[in-house]
Parts: C-alpha cells; structure tokens; sequence
C-alpha cells in the first residue's frame, strides 16, 4: 500500500507511477533478485505539483544486465553514458535513463570515481539536497533516506548531511544550491548551507566558466530570482562568478514588468556599459547570440536612459530604427519605474507595437547597390556616404517612402561629390 504523506498532494507521482511504457519497462528490469525505481528530479517535481519532463530510474542491476533485459523485451538501449553505469532505454518513443545504483570511491571537488553498488540508501545519501534523495518503489511506496519529503512539504532546501562535506565534493553544488533556493524554495535559506557557500567559495574557481553560465542562467530564470541574486551579491559570490558588482533592484524591476528571460534579467543585473557585456562574455562563455544581445543592450540602454525629454513615439521610432527593436525593449524593462526615463502613452504604445510585430521596424530605403546603380564608384566613399545618409535619415524620423530614398541619394551623391573636389592633403 503507498505511503501517504501529510500536506502533500502525489498525484502527480501516481499518474507517472500509472504510465503503460514505464511500467512495460520496471516489467522488464525488475524481477531475478533485481529492483527499479523511479528516482531524483522526477520524483521531486511530481511531489511540488510542478510538470516531470524526464523519468530516471535506478536500478541494482548492472549495465550489461539491464541492457540484455531491455534488447530481450524489444526496447532499443543507447549507452549514453555506460561507464558511469547509464543507459538509455526507448519504449514506445519514450526515453527512460537507468542507472546503476552507485557509492562514491574518491571525489576531487568536481568529479567523482564511483563504483557499483546495490544499497538504494546508500545512492540517495552521495546526492546533494535530501530533496532530491527520494526514491519511489513499483508498487508506489516513497523510499525517504535523508528527510526530504519534511523539506518538500516545508519548501526548503537543505543539503544532506554536512553542507561544507558535500560541497567540498563537487563545488558546482554551491551554484546548485542558490539555483534550487531560487526554484523550489519559499521560506528563508538555509543557514547551514549559506554559511558552507560563502566558507567554500573559494571552489567556484574550479568550476567551468559553461557550468557557471548554465547554472547562472537557469538561476535567473526561477520564480525566486531576485532574492536568490541579492542572496549572492550580500555573500560577497558575485564577483567569484561574473565579476560584476550587480544591481539586484534593476533585476527587480525587469522580473516584475517583462516575461521571465534570463539573458534581459542578466543584462538588467549586471551590464551597464560595453564593458560589462564585454566581461560577462568572457567569465560566462556566452553563445554568439547572447553576446550580440548583451552588447546591443550596453548601446541601447544609455541612449534610451540620457534621453531629456522622455522619448515621445517619433523617438521610439527613431530607437529602434538605430539600435533595434529588442535591445530598445530590453533597456525600457530595465528602466521602466527609474526616475528617468518616463515613458509617456503614445511612446508606450509604440514601443509596443514595435515589440509585437504589429509594427515593423523601419530599413534605410537606401543601399550601396543603389548608389553603384546612380553611377557611384565602388569603394571606401560608398560606406561614407551611406553613413551620412543614415544620420540624416534617423534625424528625419526614419520614413521609408521614395520620396525619402531620392532625398537620401542627393544627400550620399552630395557627400561623395564634396569629398572628390577637396584637394588631397
């Protein structure tokens, strides 16, 4: 009979519990003195009410046996990572991770050499947070090793056993344990693990700059973002991990006003010049992408910011012509409720449409081969002379009519022109 647990709702649990292909698949592995069960982040999240994306299991069996067991039953296994005792199993389309229960031999702050082991208790208590140390058995009994169904039922999260002890064995776990705080967690933080934070952070040193960008970002995308970042600016961690110094109440205000996105929240927190953007690509190895949008907010957000008066919707229309329309937006989020600017309706409503779609975002209706097609010389005085033009055209209010190409051609052959008749010094 499943274990009923006070306060929490397993619902959740039971209709992933109830799934044909997992139970096709616990079927198949179980059975021969061998156990199976779901474990870790599935069994957490069906626990808070929050959706499972994947089911892992775990297993007494070892790799070879599980895999024979699977090919025998017709499911397709990948060796995803077999030597640390994983396989992936496909049934009916749907990937199952199972990994042979294990015991840590010797850790290094980051990596651990493992050995195989058959002792459920044991595999839960080498993981981080007694939250995620629960295992739940076939027949639907929870299997709680470390008191993590206390802490999910409290919206806690602690480490198991000494914090400092499992941080010191893999020092990404200080990261984790801000980044579980600001997704899971809905009292204060846990005093113990704070202070083993702050004691080990010298660790953070040994981490990856791309794990630090994962867990960064996927911090900043969690409900309790902004406290979770203060939580990390006051422990004096920031500068371990970015750099920067950070702005907690700008990163307030872009999560109350603008859809959650961790890479506007990480502008919002810690870019306020081209330097900063600059900075943050290279402590946080940040894709193309994401480098292009940081540097396109560091332009953006002082233009928008020094404006005096407030832009008024012409204005709008001119921003985002010159530094486009999602750099614009970001540094609006970030400054909306700041003293200055204060956007007025019609600017709102501009800004707006230009963010949805609604609006496009006006081109220069004039290009290099439309002056070669006016009898213009290729070369160095074509970039010249459109970049005359364009001023004039963000001056002019960004009309893309041909009555505003042909002002924009006399204004490039007038340049180009000038330019020919002075005297070479």
């Amino acid at each position: 009979m499943p274990n009923l647990l006070p306060g929490l709702d397993r619902r959740h649990l039971d209709a992933i519990l109830a799934e044909p292909r997992l139970r096709r698949l616990l079927a198949v592995l179980d059975g021969d003195g061998e156990e199976t069960r779901v474990v870790g982040g599935a069994v957490r999240d069906a626990l808070f009410g929050r959706p499972v994306k994947d089911v892992d299991l775990a297993t007494t069996a070892l790799p070879q046996v599980t895999q024979a067991r699977a090919e025998a039953a017709g499911f397709k296994v990948v060796p995803t990572g077999i030597a640390h005792g994983t396989l992936t199993v496909i049934v009916g389309g749907e990937p199952f991770e199972v990994t042979t229960l294990r015991e840590d031999v010797e850790t290094d702050g980051r990596h651990a050499v493992v050995r195989f082991g058959r002792d459920f208790a044991a595999d839960a208590l080498r993981r981080d947070f007694t939250i995620n140390a629960l295992s739940v058995c076939a027949d639907g009994e929870i299997r709680d090793y470390a008191g993590g169904l206390d802490d999910i039922a409290a919206r806690r999260v602690r480490f198991i056993g000494s914090a400092r002890g499992r941080i010191r064995e893999d020092y990404l776990r200080i990261l984790r344990f801000f980044r579980f705080f600001a997704e899971y967690a809905t009292g204060p933080v846990d005093a113990e693990g704070l202070h083993a934070a702050i004691h080990e952070r010298a660790g953070l040193e040994r981490l990856s700059r791309e794990r630090i960008r994962s867990e960064f970002l996927r911090l900043l995308a969690a409900p309790r973002a902004r406290e979770t970042a203060a939580l990390i600016t006051h422990a004096g961690l920031l500068d371990r991990l970015t750099g920067g110094i950070g702005d907690p109440g700008r990163l307030a205000r872009v999560i109350a006003h603008a859809p959650p996105d961790p890479v506007l929240r990480l502008a919002a927190f810690d870019v306020a010049s081209g330097a900063d953007a600059a900075r943050l690509v290279e402590r946080l190895r940040l894709s193309n992408a994401e480098a292009a949008r940081l540097a396109a907010y560091a332009r953006a957000f002082p233009a928008l910011r020094g404006r005096m008066p407030a832009p008024d919707a012409m204005q709008i229309r001119r921003l985002v012509a010159e530094f486009g329309v999602e750099a614009i937006s970001d540094a609006a989020y970030a400054l909306d409720g700041e003293p200055r600017p204060v956007l007025d309706d019609p600017a709102r409503t501009a800004l707006v449409a230009f963010r949805s779609g609604a609006e496009p975002v006006p081109e220069m209706p004039l290009a290099g081969r439309d002056l070669v097609a006016q009898g213009m010389a290729r070369g160095r005085m074509i970039g010249v002379a459109l970049a005359y033009a364009r001023e004039a055209w963000l001056a002019g209010g960004c009309r893309t009519d041909e009555a505003e190409q042909a002002r924009l051609t006399a204004i490039a052959i007038g340049v180009a022109s000038a330019a020919a008749a002075t005297p070479a010094r």
